[in-house]
């Protein structure tokens, strides 16, 4: 029986076309995650945060400089007595310990009274208080002597033992406790709390 169709001859599939054809099959690519757009929001909001409280501490610390909290005021007579109370470190050694607790006595004294007394002799500092109502006569008196005798020690290389300095010390601080304003606290440093020392023979 004879056929008009035109036979079609396939070739059989090669060797290369075959490897060529498992090449072909690659794996599949990891998907890919498309960012959450609300991330975005929530880092510009985290900046602006950031940016707001920088910019309120940068205010407040330019109110704090432009006003600045004020300082605890000390009382002159508070002030004196610790340095009186530091001056025992030098007790040992009579011209520093007279240096200072005189120092400590007139610059309170300078203080209280309006009196100018650290920068004045001991003879131009008492002529002025003379002149002054602003302690008794016996306050005045007292205080004399303990220049004087500050001065002896400083000036004059008197080397008074420790009793005599106590009694210096002691003078200094009663005057400061007798004169300090009513309306202070009352703590004053009594001289019976004061540590005791030995007497120098």
């Amino acid at each position: 029986m004879k056929s008009n169709s035109t036979a079609v001859i396939v070739p059989a599939p090669s060797a290369t076309n075959g490897a060529t054809a498992v090449q072909d099959l690659r794996p599949n690519k990891p998907n890919v995650e498309i960012p959450d757009p609300w991330v975005w929001l929530w880092v510009l909001l985290a900046l602006l945060a950031a940016g707001a409280a920088a910019a309120f501490l940068l205010r407040r610390r330019k109110e704090q400089i432009a006003n600045p909290q004020p300082l605890p005021v000390i009382p002159p007579a508070v002030r004196a007595r610790n340095r009186l109370k530091a001056a025992f470190a030098l007790i040992e050694h009579p011209d520093p310990f007279c240096t200072e607790v005189s120092a400590a006595l007139r610059e309170y004294l300078e203080e209280r009274f309006a009196l100018h007394a650290p920068e004045r002799t001991t003879e131009e500092f008492l002529n002025e208080l003379r002149a002054s109502d602003t302690l008794d006569p016996e306050q005045k008196n007292g205080l004399g002597n303990f220049l004087e005798s500050c001065d002896l020690a400083k000036f004059a290389k008197h080397r008074p033992g420790q009793t005599e300095l106590m009694a210096l010390h002691n003078g200094a601080l009663r005057l400061v406790n007798e004169t300090e304003p009513p309306a202070a606290p009352a703590h004053a440093l009594a001289p019976e709390s004061l540590p005791s020392l030995p007497v120098a023979r």
